[in-house]
């Protein structure tokens, strides 16, 4: 706002030091009305053309006074460039740097469960753990008591655990990954690359997620090959948000699902 202030005043000086007011000095003769004029670049006669003068003075200082502030205030004017610039060099990197360690723990335990699945064994625990909404700290709680000391009135500072399954939690981390791979951000999410190849696979593996939730079984051929589709379309994904593929060896190791520090897979 006051931006807006100082632009207008610049124009109104401006505007003052080519048409200023001016007092006519009073005659020797005989005595003139005192009268406020626009002074302009030829001589006028004071007595008949000053009210003309105020009235296109004002309509000109007017004007100019207002296409300063549109100016201003137009968004296009006042604001960096955005879109495919912000995506580019800003949203990527935080993303990565924010969803790839569980993104990358979710591949590693989805290919524990590997040798259970050549078996056919449903009920392996690698399997049912994978689907267990017990299971995985998805949100560690925080600590109510200050340096050790609990404060609070009820005298209960324990710190509460978010509990999800890591199925869930690679769902939603590979959405939110695939979804910072853009370069227009005026794009639906659904119509993103990374986004379609994530569904692809999630739909592949809520088949399988049903076959080991409602009736587990020790031999299911089906599940072999739903499996095998899902491990195709995990490929597809990983490549897409630049991450190695499922038999690079680069996951038979844990990750840390914190919030990293760097946006690099190693």
């Amino acid at each position: 706002m006051m931006a807006k202030v100082k632009a207008v005043a610049i124009v109104l000086v401006v505007a003052a030091s080519s048409h200023g007011f001016t007092i006519p000095q009073r005659s020797t003769s005989a005595r003139q009305p005192l009268l406020l004029c626009a002074k302009n670049d030829a001589s006028v006669d004071v007595t008949t053309t000053s009210d003309h003068s105020r009235r296109h003075f004002f309509a000109t200082v007017v004007t100019s006074a207002s296409v300063g502030i549109s100016i201003l205030s137009s968004p296009s004017a006042s604001n960096a460039s955005g879109g495919a610039t912000a995506g580019k060099y800003t949203t990527i990197p935080i993303a990565k740097r924010r969803y790839y360690g569980r993104v990358q723990e979710a591949v590693h335990e989805f290919l524990l469960m590997a040798p259970a699945v050549i078996k056919g064994d449903l009920t392996d625990p690698t399997v049912q753990d994978f689907f267990d909404v017990t299971k995985t700290v998805v949100v560690e709680g925080k600590k109510k008591d200050i340096n050790g000391i609990c404060t609070k009135k009820d005298g209960d500072c324990k710190s509460t655990d978010i509990f999800d399954s890591r199925y869930n939690d690679m769902k939603t981390s590979m959405y939110l990954l695939g979804n910072a791979f853009r370069i227009n951000q005026q794009k639906a999410p659904d119509n993103l690359p990374t986004v379609k190849a994530a569904k692809k696979f999630f739909k592949e593996m809520n088949q399988f997620e049903r076959r080991v939730l409602k009736n587990p079984k020790t031999n299911d051929a089906e599940a072999k090959i739903i499996y095998a589709n899902a491990l195709d379309l995990l490929d597809e994904y990983l490549d897409l948000v630049e991450l190695p593929p499922t038999e690079s060896g680069h996951y038979d190791q844990e990750f840390s699902t914190l919030v990293g520090e760097s946006s690099r897979i190693t």
